[in-house]
């Protein structure tokens, strides 16, 4: 059914669109091949195992054989078309899950029938939360070894939400796991053994039938709370007719006080057909969820854009990709009115006009060009000229620019070395777009400490990263540990340091003489210089040179190499030459001078200092905490939040290399952290030591 029909237009109210989350090996994957088989999108199931599934289809994710992009999938199931955005679980790959949550109207979240609620499940619930997005649950792998639904579904209420309610529940655990109850038609499913995904009802046999009662009263009993009119009508009847029971049950997941949860087997087939079902009947269209944020150009205020077929066209690019046989691909959402192939839009966050070319729904890496898709839908466009990910396109007539997916920090930080020499155009250019196409790796040059540095969310993210450079751009780069940028300042005062320049080699000479005057200053008030001079001792068209050469001095670093800091010079005297005297000749004596009176200064070095708040669960809560005491860390505060304990320390940055690996394993991947810079802070005698002595060794090394 899904192939033939694809083509068609979906107005609003027929569109559905869903995201698929949870921790890595949820099932989430093989659920996205089960539903397009079973509601006849495919003529087969495809299996990780064998890399032949349709959302997976990037080499890296066939060899690693986990998700690292999230895919669009569609289908069609009574008339209503079903967008899947089947995303990955791995948590380096998170930006790909608030970029599909921002744009879905429902969140479905997997949990494994045996392990229960994991820390990747932690992380995306917390953005469902943030999003405020209807949600259900999947139960998933029932036909598993050692699966336990009722225990697992007892973790998700205590762990996620206590609004979760069973729909359907497993006849039996285990291998041949093949039958679910519905607690809502009050049926019995069972799903045919050749794993198409169809399924027979039948009535609900006895030695099940006290339960199903049970849950579909509690059922009945959450959805006439969650309203006040059908509190009235439950209590007058006792009960709630069918039609009450859907529509209170529509209201409810859609109002958030319901979170529906199934019973699946994705690998067999089980349980995905009548999941697809009920969001085709349950869940929110586009145009209930009614209105989206966005800012008017013209006004800057911020207005509510309704999501309906009927306003002006805009939508939203959520992701980019680039295909090596098509160029850019850009996935958006049409947020209002309606678009089609030829548009002439404006790229309201960069002013740049866009023509739309060819207007793809997609399955997978498979595009099929459609005339138009209405409000609330989900396509990609190809080769637009200046639009990337967070940006809004709209009509000239409608000005308005949506509010950017906000990705998550950096966690990782790591300096790249080209191969070969003379690449770093080719570098510069593949990191730019894959900094364009993926929004949580960021890239910069860095002028102070001369390196390329890149961050992402965790190892595997920059080793893809790499992999990608060398792929597409013909670069490959080492990742080695960034340098730290210290910086150098003085303690003391030095009263007066005396430098001549002076040099006689027949012809012209050079001549160049101060006195300066070095102190301190306060830490953040950079640096200042005084020109003194009394007499013309040194002539005015000489100042700026000394500064110029001071300049030089605190650039290059006086002990360790290092940006000088919040230090003020004084030239008070000096004395120049008729002839010999000029400007390069002052710059040489105001450099010397600073270096020699820098060291008499008390030189001390700074290091960067940054903010960091680890969540972890109780029981690793020591163990962290001694850890962050080794690596130089002071804790600044303590919070709880729910079974986590949220520490706050500052931590030097030269101690929080490959933090992000060693938290992970220490806490089974369950612990997180984010970083941001503080403040500069003085480095410790021994530590300083080390690195004036190696910063010695490698002058003399260069000499």
């Amino acid at each position: 059914m899904g192939q033939q029909n694809n083509h068609r237009e979906y107005p609003s109210l027929s569109i559905r669109t869903i995201a698929l989350i949870g921790h890595g090996g949820s099932g989430k994957t093989t659920f996205s091949e089960a539903a397009l088989f079973s509601s006849g999108a495919t003529n087969r199931q495809g299996r990780i195992e064998d890399g032949n599934t349709i959302s997976d289809y990037h080499p890296d994710e066939i060899e690693r054989k986990i998700s690292i992009n999230s895919s669009l999938l569609t289908t069609d199931v009574n008339s209503i078309k079903i967008n899947i955005l089947d995303t990955p679980g791995y948590t380096d790959f998170t930006g790909e899950v608030k970029a599909a949550l921002r744009v879905c109207d429902t969140a479905v979240t997997f949990v494994r029938a045996f392990e229960g609620v994991e820390v990747g499940t932690e992380v995306v619930w917390e953005y469902v939360k943030e999003y405020a997005l209807p949600s259900l649950f999947v139960i998933n792998k029932i036909d598993g070894e050692n699966a336990d639904f009722d225990r697992v579904f007892a973790s998700v209420k205590e762990r996620c939400s206590s609004d979760a309610t069973i729909v359907t529940f497993p006849v039996k655990t285990g291998p041949g796991a093949s039958a679910v109850v519905d607690v809502v038609r009050m049926k019995l499913l069972r799903f045919t053994p050749n794993g198409n995904g169809k399924y027979t009802e039948e009535e609900i046999p006895a030695e099940l039938k006290e339960r199903a009662t049970q849950l579909h009263e509690e059922l009945i009993e959450k959805i006439a709370e969650s309203d006040e009119v059908m509190m009235d009508k439950f209590f007058a009847n006792g009960t709630l007719s069918d039609e009450e029971i859907r529509k209170g049950l529509h209201q409810a997941l859609v109002d958030r006080k319901i979170y529906p949860t199934f019973a699946v087997s994705s690998a067999t087939n089980v349980g995905a057909l009548n999941l697809l079902e009920f969001i085709s009947s349950y869940c929110p269209p586009p145009a209930e969820i009614q209105t989206v944020k966005a800012t008017d150009i013209n006004t800057g205020k911020e207005i509510d854009v309704k999501i309906d077929d009927t306003s002006p066209a805009t939508l939203f690019v959520y992701k980019t990709v680039s295909e090596s046989h098509v160029g850019e691909l850009s996935f958006f959402k049409v947020y209002s009115g309606a678009i089609t192939p030829g548009m002439d839009m404006v790229n309201e966050s960069n002013g740049k006009p866009e023509r739309l070319g060819q207007v793809f729904v997609m399955n997978g890496r498979e595009r099929k060009e459609v005339a138009k898709l209405h409000a609330g839908d989900l396509g990609a466009v190809v080769k637009l000229k200046d639009t990337h990910t967070n940006n809004t396109l709209s009509l000239k007539t409608f000005p308005v620019v949506y509010h950017p997916i906000v990705f998550p920090e950096p966690v990782i930080t790591e300096a790249i070395v080209p191969k070969t020499k003379g690449e770093e155009d080719r570098i510069g250019s593949g990191l730019h777009t894959l900094h364009e196409e993926d929004p949580t790796f960021v890239y910069k040059v860095d002028p102070e400490i001369k390196q390329t540095v890149v961050s992402g969310q965790g190892e595997l993210h920059l080793a893809i990263i790499t992999r990608r450079l060398k792929e597409k751009f013909g670069v490959e780069v080492d990742l080695i540990e960034p340098k730290v940028p210290f910086k150098e300042t003085i303690k003391g005062t030095v009263a007066d340091v005396e430098f001549k320049h002076k040099k006689q080699s027949g012809g012209r000479g050079q001549y160049g003489h101060v006195h300066i005057k070095i102190e301190p200053r306060k830490r953040g008030e950079g640096f200042e210089f005084e020109d003194a001079v009394v007499g013309g001792v040194v002539p005015g068209r000489f100042i700026p040179a000394v500064e110029k050469g001071v300049h030089d001095a605190m650039e290059h670093g006086v002990i360790a190499g290092c940006h000088v800091i919040d230090v003020k010079v004084t030239l008070f005297d000096g004395s120049y030459h008729d002839v010999d005297s000029d400007e390069m000749s002052f710059r040489i004596a105001g450099s010397q001078a600073f270096k020699k009176g820098f060291k008499e200064a008390k030189p001390i070095l700074l290091e960067p200092v940054y903010e960091v708040e680890v969540t972890v669960p109780d029981d690793h809560m020591g163990d962290v905490m001694g850890d962050l005491s080794s690596r130089r860390g002071k804790i600044i505060g303590m919070d709880t939040d729910g079974s986590h304990q949220i520490i706050k320390a500052s931590v030097p940055l030269k101690e929080l290399y490959h933090y992000s690996t060693t938290l992970r394993s220490m806490t089974q991947g369950r612990g997180m952290h984010r970083q941001k810079f503080s403040h500069y802070d003085e480095v410790p005698r021994d530590v300083a030591e080390k690195i004036t002595a190696e910063f010695e060794k490698s002058k003399h090394g260069e000499e």
